[in-house]
């Protein structure tokens, strides 16, 4: 589904995609600097004074001083816990802030991306992309940005004023850096490939959850429920051990860091505690050294976990970086062409050869042509697998074919916006999307527009209002996910309410009433006759009874038209609608 990452690239790269949500907020970017070096400035104060203390202020005839070193102590330390408390507002509420945006990005472009995409894609893991791999992005964005910065400034802070305090002593501190610094950057970089596949392995979990959910009732009907949960039970373990496997290096990378850390400290203590004996260097001094050792040390063993976090947070933003660099094979052009002011609805298929980019080796469609006049009513008839749906797939500019045009009102929609495209057409498939939201909101889908008493007409239209009347809270009655609430002829007519409600000039429906019983069928078609009025209609149909009245019908067959005519003209030309004709009649007399 999505470009293989290189196996190469181990460093913190595809952290730069967050570069650009940063930048939007510049002032608060540079607040939270300015926080961060007060606080870094005062925490590195607190080492002079103590040094000052301990030389001058515990002599007797500067008794005096304590008292002002103490003053000063706590005036560092309020100034400290000021700039500390806004340098961690204003860090996580900008983590926050940026992924809220990045979660919006990744939605928006989803929305973008065309039938070749989720032909292969899995909800299940695009979710988690959208949650899992954007909250490992805020932890690192948020808390983990702020700690390393804090402690990345306080450690070069620190080695600054250690030098100023002993070059040499120093120089030993500067001769163990490389010491602990490569083996942070190595096992950083496991750390960030394991993480990786930690996440890979959770959206394959949460891919499979997200389609047995959705399918629950059909498990529980198949009893299939053991299946499932062993298939879900492995997906979790191999989950889990990929997540152990990142967690076990970042806990080798974060023990190896405070061992180097602390060894290093006590053995330049070690060095100054012989300099204070052999009088090269005072107590206050080797004090004052020894606590910006500290800081120095606990930075760096801060920054070995917060590498830990940033690395795997660069695993996440690597699969993030991925999904939004995949282009849709079908967009809008550069300059897109002008449809007109008023559709009136005209469609033709020149010669349309097309087969779905999932299966380039099977032809969905061969040569394809016809023509539909504004206002006509044609069906499509034929066995399943014979194009009918690809042809609705391509009118509606879900895929653009490989040869031949599909045009409306003369001009080829491959050089319009899709959008534009779709807009001119209401669509009811045979397989109805409801969202679990309240049954006005699922009407209202189609035109977001649309008042409540626009919204109510079409309903009643459409039958709606018939079952509505039952329901609690009428209209604004939620529906459950997926329309979990309401029987497949109640989805149906809330589908049908939405093609009635865009009164769009082309109406495309796949086997409309399938789901309905006689007599609301009989309503309902009543309903789709009036709305096909003036409007160019194409209708696939299995049952034949549905497409009588059609202007003329297309029968499909392997990806090709191979008759049309009307009914009473196929039936007597005695070819394959002749014969489906025959064998539907017949069972129905």
């Amino acid at each position: 589904m999505t470009p293989t990452a290189s196996k190469s690239r181990r460093s913190l790269r595809p952290l730069g995609h967050l570069l650009p949500y940063l930048l939007r907020y510049r002032g608060r970017v540079a607040l939270a600097v300015v926080a961060l070096v007060v606080a870094a400035m005062a925490t590195l104060a607190m080492p002079v004074a103590v040094r000052r203390m301990i030389d001058f202020g515990f002599a007797a005839d500067h008794a005096g001083l304590i008292d002002r070193y103490f003053a000063v102590l706590v005036a560092v330390v309020a100034v400290l816990a000021a700039a500390s408390a806004a340098r961690y507002y204003l860090v996580t509420t900008l983590g926050e802030r940026v992924v809220a945006d990045l979660r919006n990005a990744v939605f928006a472009h989803l929305t973008t991306l065309d039938g070749a995409f989720y032909d292969t894609a899995r909800s299940g893991e695009l979710t988690s992309r959208l949650a899992a791999d954007t909250t490992q992005i805020k932890a690192a964005v948020g808390a983990s940005a702020s700690v390393a910065l804090r402690n990345l400034v306080m450690c070069i802070g620190a080695v600054v004023m250690m030098v100023i305090t002993s070059p040499r002593l120093s120089g030993l501190v500067l001769i163990a850096i490389p010491i602990i610094v490569l083996p942070l950057v190595a096992s950083g970089r496991q750390v960030r490939k394991r993480s990786r596949a930690a996440q890979d392995a959770l959206a394959d979990a949460s891919a499979y959850a997200s389609e047995a959910i959705g399918a629950m009732r059909a498990l529980q009907s198949a009893s299939a429920e053991p299946a499932a949960k062993r298939r879900f039970d492995g997906a979790v373990e191999l989950a889990f051990a990929a997540a152990r496997d990142a967690t076990r290096a970042r806990a080798a990378l974060t023990g190896v860091a405070i061992f180097l850390v602390f060894a290093s400290v006590v053995a330049i203590l070690w060095t100054g505690a012989q300099s204070v004996m052999a009088g090269t260097m005072s107590s206050g001094q080797l004090g004052q050294f020894v606590l910006y050792a500290v800081l120095a040390a606990s930075g760096l063993g801060e920054l070995s976990q917060v590498w830990g976090e940033v690395s795997a947070a660069a695993g996440a933003a690597e699969r993030i970086g991925e999904l939004l660099q995949i282009e849709p094979a079908v967009r809008a052009p550069a300059h897109p062409a002008p449809l007109p002011a008023r559709v009136s609805g005209a469609i033709r298929f020149e010669n349309v050869h097309f087969s779905y980019p999932s299966r380039p080796d099977v032809v969905a469609l061969h040569g394809v042509s016809f023509t539909v006049r504004p206002g006509e009513r044609v069906a499509l008839v034929g066995p399943s697998g014979a194009g009918k749906s690809t042809v609705f797939q391509l009118l509606e500019r879900f895929y653009d074919p490989q040869g031949g045009q599909v045009t409306l009102d003369g001009i080829d929609i491959a050089a319009c916006d899709p959008v534009a495209v779709r807009r001119q057409i209401a669509f009811v498939p045979q397989e109805v999307a409801i969202f679990g939201d309240t049954v006005r909101e699922n009407i209202r889908l189609a035109q977001p527009d649309a008042s409540d008493a626009e919204v109510e007409a079409a309903g009643r239209e459409a039958v709606v209002d018939e079952f509505v009347a039952r329901l609690p809270e009428g209209w604004d009655t939620a529906v459950g996910e997926r329309g979990v609430t309401l029987s497949g002829g109640q989805r149906q007519r809330i589908v049908i309410a939405r093609a009635i409600l865009r009164a769009a000039p082309i109406l495309l429906l796949d086997e409309a009433t399938s789901a309905l019983d006689a007599e609301s069928e009989t309503l309902v078609q009543t309903a789709l006759d009036r709305s096909m009025e003036g409007r160019t209609t194409v209708v696939i149909a299995h049952r034949l009874a549905t497409v009588l009245s059609a202007d003329r019908i297309l029968v499909m067959e392997g990806g090709r038209i191979v008759d049309e005519g009307t009914h009473n003209e196929l039936v007597a030309k005695g070819g394959l609608y002749a014969r489906l004709a025959a064998l539907q009649f017949a069972a129905v007399a």
